[in-house]
């Protein structure tokens, strides 16, 4: 019950919305045949995930979508506007697995999910409990969001929608990944993965809670060895380099550790790394376990031969690699601020490793100075201060001491790596980095780095496929252009993606039936299922070979004998040939920011894998998030508005008007209700004024008035379309509506 205007104003405007709506959907508005006189436009947004209901920041993407799909059909363009549903990977089935335990959290969020659109409790009930099934949840959220879609206004050609389940998709993901391997672009291997250790299967950002927002990766540790008289210190970092100015070891004093035995030697790690350390292939065997304050004291001995203690420092955490931590106070923030709050900065002195012009002998020092910290709990100033110094050190830095001393610290760091591994002293350790921690599953599981065997892999740096990539994204319009360099940054690191894994909803690799590819692997190229999905329905087939695809999407076979094969006439197959060679390329394909670095990166790579250059798409769009108030949205925060509210609380067009002008793409859109308020209050004003106007008895008003409000229209019409066609739709709105209806009421006013 919106309370922002007279709410019989928008009582009646939902009741015309609704009218058009169904309007639309009875004679068929939104699809499109093929049409050689019309020139053809396909524009794409990501289908959505059928785990739960969509939200506004959701919508702000379709929304977007769905008003280029609208202004080019009034360029008149024939436009494919089509949408499908996301169901493979694990998140639904982790639905269905904690349902039928009997979890409360999940019962209680999926209940609060379906009263959205039901109101009886025994309804929800039976529904909730249908959910131990997982395609009943899919079956549910995939009708509530065609429901959603339609209430806002979307322009969807439904009739060529599926599921990432269905056979036919099926068939198609299995055809892609046989081209794939035949190109000798998937390979098998030992890398490292991100790993859920609860449900013990490989993991991609789509099985992960937050993924998205998160950013989950894996980034390479040293390792290195401080031995002591029994047992030996396992440290990993990220600077080796520094390894020359070692002072002592850092121990989390209330942390519980872990004495292990590898391979003869008896490691010390924190607790949280024991399972880290056994899933990268270590043959760790558990001796024992420790207090982290039984450590300290202990003397051990760095890889270039000095004795050093082990001293307690609150900062370490015991889930960061490997919970031991190698302290260089003279160039880290955080371990000479630790010194000092154990009164040991002075006793124990700083070893200069590096030289860098215009600090001096130990710039953790200055650093500290500079951002004001002075305690281990001053964590933004640390922080500061940590990120000026290794950026300064890597970028100016000379080595000072050792045997690399005199080189360039950004030239070393692998020399240094060979130096301690060749000696015994270091190994490669991996671990999980992201913006927020912990990591968990979709199903609640912890994820870490793991190092699999015989595990399949997407290979992005096969030879050839990255030069194609490259020159595909060269030629591709980018909107807002900012974004290139995202792109850029993602091609140049994406290598190896494992692409598969044992369990979860999803299509079997089709030369080894015992994997299912992941989830983000089998959501690439899906576009062009689009152009002939209707057509297969409409003739029934279910069952078809890798023959059929390579026909209808790639001209090779004889169309004759395909046909045959599946029982369908010549001339039915050639339709869909002409049907998608008519549609293809992608002209646009819109989403949000949080996708580039996996889903688009992969959408382009794949397409010029499987497609010819003619057929590559052209240009991809994007939007930043919605947040609400000034805060994310989030479901603990009770501030997330589902999609479903907004034609029941507000209306489509006001949604649409506001979600469109309150931001531009490259802006994270700041959902105001004070602001909804006013953009509600000027579309009530037009309104009324087009009533008003209707109501008007013709005469002559001013001439010269006249004449100019003549100019102003059809300057503001020119200014839109140019506007729109720059993908600038918040200028658009301003000028079209906002600046328009001030040119009105001066019209009137005056004229």
């Amino acid at each position: 019950m919106t309370h922002f205007a007279r709410e019989e104003f928008f009582q009646r405007l939902r009741e015309i919305e609704r009218k058009w709506q169904d309007l639309w959907e009875r004679d068929h508005v939104f699809e499109p045949e093929v049409d050689e006189r019309k020139p053809k436009f396909f524009i794409t947004v990501p289908y959505p995930y059928t785990s739960g209901p969509l939200h506004i920041g959701h919508a702000r993407t379709y929304t977007i979508g769905d008003v280029h799909a609208r202004y080019m059909r009034l360029k008149g363009y024939n436009v494919l506007f089509p949408m499908a549903f996301h169901i493979t990977g694990t998140p639904i089935e982790s639905v269905s697995f904690m349902i039928a335990h009997g979890d409360k959290e999940a019962m209680d969020l999926y209940k609060s999910y379906v009263r959205i659109y039901i109101n009886d409790e025994e309804e929800v009930e039976r529904i909730v409990q249908s959910f131990t099934d997982p395609w009943n949840v899919m079956k549910f959220f995939s009708n509530v969001i065609i429901r959603d879609f339609k209430s806002v206004g979307f322009s969807i050609d439904w009739r060529r929608r599926f599921t990432t389940g269905d056979k036919i998709y099926n068939s198609f993901v299995r055809w892609q990944f046989a081209k794939l391997m035949d190109k000798g672009y998937i390979t098998r291997g030992t890398h490292p993965v991100l790993y859920d250790i609860l449900e013990d299967q490989v993991v991609g950002e789509d099985d992960i809670k937050g993924g998205d927002e998160i950013k989950p990766e894996i980034i390479e540790f040293t390792a290195v060895k401080f031995r002591g008289e029994n047992e030996v210190f396992v440290a990993a970092t990220l600077r080796p380099e520094t390894v020359f100015g070692v002072t002592n070891i850092w121990i989390n004093p209330d942390a519980e550790y872990v004495e292990l035995d590898v391979n003869g030697e008896r490691w010390i790690v924190s607790k949280e790394a024991e399972e880290k350390i056994k899933r990268q292939g270590w043959p760790a065997k558990t001796i024992r376990i420790l207090k982290g304050s039984d450590l300290i004291d202990r003397l051990v001995e760095t890889p270039d031969g000095r004795k050093v203690p082990v001293l307690p420092a609150e900062f370490v955490d015991p889930d960061q690699a490997t919970g031991v931590v190698y302290s260089v106070p003279a160039h880290a923030p955080y371990d000479l601020i630790a010194l000092m709050d154990l009164g040991l900065y002075g006793k124990i002195k700083p070893i200069k490793v590096i030289s860098i012009e215009g600090y001096s002998d130990f710039p953790a020092e200055d650093a500290i100075r500079k951002h004001g910290a002075r305690s281990q709990r001053d964590v933004k100033q640390l922080d500061d201060a940590t990120d000026e110094i290794y950026k300064e050190e890597f970028y100016r830095g000379v080595m000072a001491i050792g045997p690399f001393a005199g080189e360039k610290v950004s030239e070393v760091k692998q020399k240094v790596v060979s130096w301690l591994v060749e000696r015994g002293h270091a190994f490669t350790f991996y671990e999980v980095k992201a913006e927020r921690k912990p990591v968990l599953s979709r199903a609640g599981g912890k994820v870490i780095a793991a190092v699999l065997r015989d595990q399949w892999f997407i290979n992005y740096d096969a030879p050839g496929w990255k030069d194609l990539a490259w020159k595909a994204l060269n030629s591709m319009e980018i909107i807002p252009q900012i974004y290139r360099r995202n792109f850029e940054e993602a091609f140049n690191w994406v290598k190896m993606r494992p692409c598969a894994r044992k369990r979860g909803i999803g299509t079997r690799l089709p030369f080894d039936e015992e994997w299912i590819i992941e989830s983000l692997s089998d959501s690439t190229i899906y576009m062009a299922l689009y152009t002939v999905m209707h057509r297969i329905r409409s003739l029934g087939i279910e069952e078809m070979d890798n023959d059929f695809w390579d026909y209808v999407f790639l001209g090779n076979g004889d169309p004759e004998a395909i046909a045959k094969k599946l029982g369908v006439k010549k001339e039915d197959l050639e339709g869909m040939r002409r049907e998608f060679l008519y549609w293809y390329p992608v002209d646009m394909r819109h989403t949000a920011i949080a996708h580039i670095s996996n889903h688009l990166t992969f959408f382009i790579f794949h397409h010029v894998a499987i497609f010819p250059e003619e057929l590559w798409p052209r240009k991809i769009t994007l939007n930043d998030l919605v947040i609400r108030e000034g805060e994310k949205m989030a479901k603990s925060k009770g501030n997330v508005i589902p999609l479903a509210n907004i034609s029941r609380n507000y209306s489509a067009d006001w949604f649409r008007l506001y979600v469109v002008s309150a931001a531009d793409l490259k802006t994270v859109l700041d959902w105001r209700e004070e602001e909804m308020r006013t953009v509600g209050g000027r579309l009530e004003k037009f309104f009324r004024m087009a009533e008003g106007i209707i109501k008007m008895e013709g005469g002559k008003g001013k001439e010269i008035m006249t004449k100019w409000f003549i100019t102003r229209v059809n300057k503001a019409i020119k200014e839109v379309d140019k506007y729109y066609s720059s993908h600038m739709y918040r200028e658009a709105v301003v000028r079209g509506f906002f600046d328009m209806m001030r040119d009105f009421e001066t019209y009137m006013r005056y004229g």
